[in-house]
């Protein structure tokens, strides 16, 4: 009998991670590939059917059978219809793609569409850091900000039209940093690792310091780069801020952050932490707060879950 596969995709500000995955959550194959966001839609959506098309000839010639296809996507989806709902700038022209079908057609599988964030978390449910708690807070740091909330018994909740999670766009400044989606002060243009860069271009430290680099910054500051570490330290406050917002209103026992971002580990880590201690009212006291286990990979393997059940006509 054939091996049983599905593909994930997802697909990010930056970059697309892809891989093939199999009914007990093994990423068999594992892709990495430059969103180019800026070159349009078209481009992006040529890039999702090479991916696609490179893994049915990988599958073919490895003997498996793909049962069906997951695309996580950066964006507000409407899972429902199957289309994005609203994308800001970092995706443009993305606004109103009906993905899923477009997938489904090039294919001939059937596509499971979702939000990167639920995707993150979804993964990390079933695989990762998640799998045994019983509910929990997702939080993603990378070109933007977003999460998901995990129910105790392990549903993920979308909301009305599968928007849920738009934790970036909580604003924690008035008449703050302009940002993409319209509003001002949002979280973030403070949270986001795009916003760090800009922080320490504000600070001096421009790309002849960086090269642009968030892990050359860290680099800086575990020397006792004195700017950088200011840096760091106010970025961990603005990171801790939405993260006491968050607690305040779901009472997590757990938050687990992905996002590239989170290799740097207790150093970037602790420092969130103390900031979310000091903010917190005392009854929210303990809240555990971690790096999630799959890295870059959450987001492809949720995409993968949800393809095995749509596979399974769930």
């Amino acid at each position: 009998m054939k091996r049983q596969v599905v593909f994930g995709i997802d697909i990010g500000g930056t970059n697309i991670k892809s891989g093939i995955v199999d009914n007990e959550g093994t990423i068999l194959h594992a892709d990495n590939t430059p969103t180019d966001a800026q070159a349009g839609r078209d481009s992006l959506i040529g890039k999702l059917y090479a991916i696609a098309g490179r893994y049915k000839e990988l599958a073919a010639a490895e003997g498996w059978e793909p049962r069906g296809m997951g695309v996580a996507t950066a964006g507000y989806v409407n899972a429902r219809e199957g289309r994005i709902g609203y994308a800001t700038s970092n995706l443009p022209g993305w606004t109103g793609v009906p993905l899923r079908d477009n997938m489904s057609r090039e294919t001939g599988l059937p596509v499971a569409l979702v939000n990167d964030a639920h995707a993150f978390a979804i993964g990390e449910a079933w695989i990762g850091t998640g799998k045994p708690l019983e509910g929990f807070l997702c939080v993603t740091l990378g070109t933007g900000v977003g999460g998901s909330w995990v129910t105790k018994h392990g549903g993920t909740y979308f909301g009305r039209d599968g928007y849920a999670g738009g934790y970036g766009h909580i604003v924690i400044r008035h008449g703050g940093q302009p940002c993409n989606c319209g509003l001002s002060g949002c979280w973030e243009q403070y949270a986001s690792v795009r916003a760090l860069m800009r922080q320490a271009a504000e600070a001096g430290l421009d790309e002849s310091a960086t090269g642009g680099s968030a892990k050359k910054l860290f680099e800086l500051a575990r020397e006792g780069h004195e700017t950088a570490l200011g840096v760091i330290d106010r970025y961990a406050e603005y990171v801790a801020l939405g993260m006491t917002n968050l607690i305040h209103i779901l009472n997590p026992e757990s938050i687990v952050v992905g996002g590239a971002i989170t290799a740097q580990g207790d150093f970037l880590f602790d420092r969130i932490r103390g900031k979310v201690k000091e903010q917190i009212m005392p009854a929210y006291d303990p809240v555990r707060i971690v790096a999630a286990a799959l890295g870059e990979q959450a987001g492809l393997a949720g995409a993968a879950k949800l393809a095995w059940q749509a596979a399974d006509g769930r």
